[in-house]
C-alpha cells in the first residue's frame, strides 16, 4: 500500500523536449553566420556584378586547381567526423577521439594549403588593397578560413574530451554541436567555392 501511496505522490516525468536547448544554440548561431555571409557575399557580387572585367588587368587569376583539390581535402574531413560521432553514441570513446583528431587535421591541412596560396597571390601582387577585387576575395574567404580555423579548435577540443573520458554516449551534446558546426563550415565553403573561383 506504501508502494501505491509513494507512486502516486512521484512527480510525473517530463517528455523529452524535441529540440534539446543546444541544438537550439547552435541554430542561432548558424543562422547568425549564414546573415553575416549572406551580406558578405551580397557585397561581393555587387562589385563582381558591376566590374567590366573580373579580375581586373594586372592581377592574377585565383589557384583554382589547387583550390579544388583542397575543397576534396574539406570534404573528405566530414567522413571521420561523422564517425567520430557515430562511435561516441555507440560509447566507443577512443575510436571517436582518433576520428575527430582525423577531421581536425584534415581542416588544418586545409587552412595550410589556403594560406601558401594566399602568399603566393600575395607575392604576384593580389592584396587587401588590390581594389575590390582583392578586397572582396580576402574578405569573404578570410573570413571563411576564420571560421574553419574555430571549428577545428572545436573538434580539437573535443577528440582530448573523448580522450580522457569526459564525453561518452551519455553526454553528447558538445560532440553533436561540433559536428553539426564542421558541417556547416563545410557546406559554406561549398557555395563559396564556386561563386568566387569559378565565376
Amino acid at each position: 500500500m506504501s508502494a501505491v501511496v509513494a507512486m502516486a505522490r512521484r512527480p510525473p516525468v517530463a517528455p523529452a523536449p524535441f529540440v534539446s536547448n543546444t541544438q537550439l544554440a547552435m541554430a542561432a548561431v548558424i543562422v547568425a553566420e549564414l546573415m553575416m555571409f549572406g551580406g558578405l557575399v551580397g557585397m561581393y557580387l555587387l562589385f563582381r556584378l558591376q566590374a567590366q572585367v573580373w579580375p581586373p588587368a594586372g592581377l592574377p587569376r585565383l589557384p583554382l586547381g589547387v583550390t579544388t583539390l583542397n575543397t576534396i581535402v574539406l570534404i573528405a574531413s566530414v567522413l571521420p567526423m561523422r564517425r567520430a560521432l557515430v562511435a561516441v553514441r555507440a560509447g566507443r570513446q577512443a575510436p571517436a577521439a582518433r576520428a575527430a583528431t582525423w577531421a581536425a587535421a584534415l581542416g588544418a591541412l586545409f587552412l595550410l594549403v589556403q594560406g601558401v596560396e594566399w602568399a603566393r597571390l600575395v607575392s604576384h601582387g593580389l592584396s587587401l588593397g588590390s581594389g575590390v577585387y582583392g578586397g572582396a576575395f580576402y574578405v569573404l574567404i578570410g573570413c571563411h578560413a576564420v571560421h574553419v580555423l574555430v571549428a577545428v579548435a572545436f573538434v580539437m577540443t573535443v577528440a582530448a574530451l573523448l580522450r580522457r573520458g569526459r564525453l561518452h554516449a551519455e553526454r553528447l551534446a558538445p560532440v553533436e554541436m561540433c559536428t553539426t558546426y564542421w558541417y556547416f563550415v563545410v557546406a559554406l565553403w561549398l557555395g563559396l567555392f564556386p561563386l568566387v573561383y569559378w565565376y
